[in-house]
């Protein structure tokens, strides 16, 4: 589970198959802070590299 910061959270919105950046809590490992969601064209870059498979 994923949990966009206060400063972010009216600026991004998260949708099923977005890819993101996710810091993991150090309390608890299943939750995490999305500090980075990557748009359409920096996803294609990122696949193009084979960043992404």
């Amino acid at each position: 589970m994923g949990r966009i910061p206060g400063s972010k959270n009216k600026k991004m919105w998260i949708r099923e198959g977005d890819i993101v950046i996710a810091n993991p809590w150090e309390i608890q490992d299943s939750k995490a802070d999305v500090i980075w969601k990557y748009t359409r064209p920096q996803i294609e870059w990122l696949e193009r590299k084979g960043y992404l498979n």
